[in-house]
């Protein structure tokens, strides 16, 4: 993980109907894998969700690759490059793995259908090179011979994939995955890992929830822990693995 900050959150609060989740929260995140790991009610999703848009926070900032975009909508912070992943949606089931990948990519061409209108031809090339890179997508997380098969009909952990698959489209610096492996079996855990990896590797940045720590431990560069509400430490990996404050908020769990 390099040095440069890709995301700052300064003093991040929330509370809910006088019950605080959030307690000035303080955290940085450089390029590379970092892992959010806490208790049940530690205050993650909490986290994401106002970072990512989708819960105005009550106090404090976020700063995204020196953007402010604190309170901003979630559109507005997919376009400048910060994106999470979502279980597909019930109403998307239905629908084939190609069509779920067509309708991720941000600004695709289909919303600007007005102004393909005054430009002939350029409609279908965007529908081309759209199709080509669901196609492209699909085959980079071993999709491809799925393309025509109803999303409903995916595994856990395939279904995994096409949610990542989804947000890679909006082109991303920076991807936060909640549990991405939660009821995933070990084959294509390891699948999703790699890609994981193949992708730091090539300069997009992570931030994930997982409830398996050793996981966390062996796969992140550096590792932030939280509880009830705060940041309670963060570091590299084998540091936080034994610090005391963590080992009791996990009640002596074998970290």
């Amino acid at each position: 993980m390099t040095d440069d900050p890709v995301l700052s959150v300064s003093g991040l609060e929330r509370s809910f109907g006088g019950i605080t989740a959030l307690d000035g929260v303080d955290v940085t995140v450089g390029q590379g894998i970092t892992g959010l790991i806490g208790p049940n009610g530690a205050g993650k999703t909490t986290f994401f969700n106002c970072i990512t848009g989708y819960l105005d926070p009550d106090g404090g900032t976020v700063e995204f690759q020196g953007t402010d975009v604190t309170g901003k909508r979630t559109p507005s912070i997919v376009r400048e490059g910060l994106v999470r992943t979502f279980q597909i949606p019930r109403e998307l089931e239905n629908m084939t793995v190609r069509e779920n990948l067509l309708l991720a990519p941000s600004g695709q061409s289909g919303e600007k259908l007005g102004r393909a209108w005054l430009r002939g031809g350029a409609f279908a090339e965007d529908e081309r090179r759209s199709r080509r890179e669901a196609e492209e997508m699909a085959e980079f997380f071993e999709l491809d011979h799925l393309l025509d098969e109803p999303a409903g009909s995916l595994s856990g952990g395939q279904r995994k994939l096409l949610e990542l698959a989804r947000v890679l489209l909006t082109e991303p610096e920076m991807v936060l995955l909640d549990e991405p492996l939660a009821g995933v079996n070990p084959t294509l855990e390891k699948k999703i890992l790699d890609r994981i990896h193949e992708l730091e590797s090539q300069g997009l940045t992570f931030l994930f929830v997982e409830h398996d720590i050793e996981l966390i431990m062996e796969h992140c560069d550096h590792v932030v822990v939280m509880h009830q509400g705060r940041k309670l430490t963060e570091g590299p990996p084998s540091a936080v693995r034994s610090d005391q404050r963590v080992i009791d908020a996990y009640l002596g769990e074998e970290l």
